[in-house]
């Protein structure tokens, strides 16, 4: 393995391979290399392809030294969120009931990168069908930090961030439902980025809230997540909720990298009790530098987003209860066959798979669904959760008429310890409390690494959310912000991680 490839960004590792300083071979070797070394401690992988990945890097070697003009980032390689529908490759959703599916088709997200030369490395742990916020409910058992192995990577899309965070990859695809990018990116000192709803396509992704659900890059800088985003990006007529609009110049956002002139709303409700002391304090050193970069910092306040960790658990639930209900052991995936039972009914086999299939944090959510979608709770509860969605859109609404782009932390505390909230639903639940309500409004947000926590010098998470399909704005201000805040550092936040080996951290 030649650690320094694994080292590289993604923009530089496509620089060197297309001006065959390197060979895309090289770089996937090295990566599958890594994956090797270290995997076996993180698990962020559920499955590697290092066949297909080298085949394809061996076509974009082959294609470009026959002169033909390949995407900016052909032959980097890239980890994809098990979420995601792979020709050819396993995809569980982190779930039994999955287990050994091959799909026949691929989603437009992995269509789409395999078009541009991209190497998949494999498929990314995740809990299971991108229901928690630790990647501990996997049925595969969980992924773990890079920063530390007894804590957390974020969840539901914590493969995807340690990943990138490990150096095992230098990009992935991960998928965000009510922080599920963001969250894991904070905790991790990685990027991550939502996109605007249905400005990337769902087609292909197995759905776990169909009005919720948004793909995103899980990268290591803004650049690259940039780079992956135009790749990712655009209308999809497979995709009925997709935006029929070009992409926004995102590239060009990251590398203007300029805040003169702009107005920065630091929202009110998300950042005061029960935020940790250090998460709070890289915040306000992060907002200080956008105001000595020449930003206008005001303070805006969005009093419905005090509801939204509410209505977004009333949502999700009920839009994971219809989608869930195709596993039914009939057509696909996990049949189980109940125990003492001669001759059983289509009823008893579901019920006996489900009952196998399914982990305890889904089975929560489709009991909670179910229950607020029945007859005479329906208005009670989902409906009402519906309207404070719409007052949590009109917020956003009001505060973009008055600044730029809104900033807060994207998570409330740093990485916690593997095991300490599981038997707490309600404690894990509040880890998206600052992430939920962008994706209750649609709009894109960021998580970008601000610095190290003083109580445990694990990283921390600045978020920057902008109005929908102005996604730009969230790479002008992170790459800005980004090479101040580096600059401060003396160099990359992740440089100053514990360096894992093959023996562990």
């Amino acid at each position: 393995m030649n650690p320094d490839l694994t080292r590289l960004s993604a923009a530089e590792l496509a620089h060197a391979i297309a001006s065959k300083e390197l060979s895309s071979v090289e770089v996937v070797q090295s990566h599958l290399d890594r994956i090797a070394a270290v995997d076996a401690d993180v698990h962020a992988f559920l499955h590697v392809d290092g066949d297909g990945a080298l085949e394809a890097a061996r076509s974009v070697d082959e294609r470009r030294a026959s002169g033909e003009e390949l995407h900016v980032l052909a032959g980097v390689p890239i980890a994809v969120k098990d979420v995601m529908a792979t020709k050819g490759l396993p995809t569980t959703c982190g779930s039994r009931i999955l287990e050994g599916w091959i799909p026949p088709y691929d989603a437009t997200v992995v269509a789409r990168l395999k078009a541009a030369g991209m190497p998949i490395l494999g498929k990314t742990n995740m809990d299971e069908f991108a229901m928690g916020s630790s990647t501990e409910h996997s049925a595969y058992g969980p992924t773990h930090n890079p920063w530390d192995l007894t804590r957390i990577p974020g969840g539901s899309g914590g493969g995807s961030s340690a990943v990138v965070a490990a150096y095992e990859a230098p990009l992935a695809i991960g998928t965000d439902t009510g922080g599920s990018i963001r969250q894991p990116a904070s905790v991790t000192g990685t990027v991550g980025v939502k996109p605007t709803y249905g400005g990337v396509s769902r087609y292909g992704l197995v759905a776990l809230a169909s009005s919720l659900d948004q793909a995103g890059p899980c990268t290591r800088t803004v650049l690259d997540a940039a780079l992956l985003h135009s790749v990712i990006g655009g209308h999809d007529p497979m995709d009925s909720t997709s935006i029929n609009a070009p992409v926004p110049s995102v590239v060009e956002a990251a590398r203007r990298a300029d805040v003169k002139g702009l107005k920065v709303g630091v929202i009110k409700e998300l950042g005061g009790e029960g935020y940790q002391g250090g998460v709070r304090a890289r915040f306000d050193e992060s907002v200080a530098l956008l105001q000595e970069a020449g930003a206008e910092v005001v303070e805006v306040s969005c009093p419905s987003f005090d509801y939204a960790l509410a209505a977004y658990y009333l949502i999700l639930p009920s839009e994971a209860s219809s989608n869930l209900a195709k596993f039914d052991a009939m057509r696909y995936g996990l049949r189980v066959l109940p125990e003492g039972v001669d001759d059983p009914s289509a009823e008893q086999v579901m019920a006996a798979t489900r009952d196998a299939g399914f982990g305890d944090e889904v089975k929560r959510r489709i009991i909670l669904g179910t229950y607020a979608l029945s007859s005479g709770y329906y208005d009670a509860y989902y409906g009402q959760a519906q309207k404070v969605r719409r007052l949590i859109a009109n917020d956003f609404s009001a505060a973009f008429e008055k600044v730029d782009v809104l900033v807060s932390p994207t998570a409330p505390t740093t990485a916690f310890k593997l095991g300490d909230k599981l038997d707490d639903p309600m404690s894990m639940y509040l880890q998206d409390v600052a992430t939920i309500p962008a994706n209750l409004a649609g709009v894109p947000g960021m998580s970008l690494p601000s610095g190290l926590a003083d109580e445990d010098g694990l990283p921390t998470g600045i978020q920057i959310l902008a109005p929908a399909t102005k996604d730009e704005r969230l790479y002008g201000v992170g790459a800005a912000l980004e090479k101040m805040l580096v600059d401060r550092w003396g160099g990359p936040l992740l440089a100053k991680a514990p360096q894992l080996t093959a023996k562990g951290a």
